[in-house]
C-alpha cells in the first residue's frame, strides 16, 4: 500500500470504526424499545446503518481495500437483520464489519509508520 492510501484508509478505517460501535450500541438499544417505540426506532436505526454503509462504499471507493468491502457485506447482512428484528445477530455482525475495518487501519498504520510519517 503506497503512503498516500495508507492514510485515506487509516481515516476512513478509524471514522467508519466509531460509526460503527455506535451503530452496534443503537442495534442492542432497540431491544429494550417497548411496543409502538420499536418501529420507528427500527426504521431510524436501518436509515444510520444505511448511512454507515455509504461511507464505507466510499471508502472502498477511494482505496479499493477489501476490508471496506467485507465490512460493507457484514453490515448488508446486519441490516437484513435489524430488518428481521434479528438483534442481537445483527450487532454481532456488524462486529465482524468493526474487524474488517480495523485490518484496514492496523495496516495502514504500518505503512504510515515504515514511512515515518506517524
Amino acid at each position: 500500500m503506497d503512503p498516500k492510501t495508507a492514510v485515506m484508509s487509516y481515516q476512513f478505517a478509524e471514522r467508519a470504526k466509531s460509526e460503527l460501535i455506535v451503530g452496534s450500541q443503537l442495534t442492542l438499544a432497540l431491544m429494550d424499545f417497548k411496543g409502538s417505540e420499536k418501529p420507528g426506532g427500527k426504521r431510524m436505526l436501518i436509515m444510520v446503518l444505511e448511512s454507515i454503509r455509504s461511507e464505507l462504499e466510499f471508502a472502498y471507493g477511494s482505496t479499493s481495500r477489501t476490508e471496506f468491502k467485507r465490512a460493507i457485506d457484514h453490515l448488508g447482512q446486519a441490516i437484513s437483520m435489524v430488518e428481521s428484528m434479528d438483534l442481537g445477530a445483527a450487532s454481532n455482525t456488524i462486529s465482524q464489519a468493526v474487524s474488517a475495518v480495523t485490518t484496514s487501519a492496523q495496516e495502514a498504520w504500518q505503512v504510515l509508520k515504515e514511512h515515518e510519517l506517524i
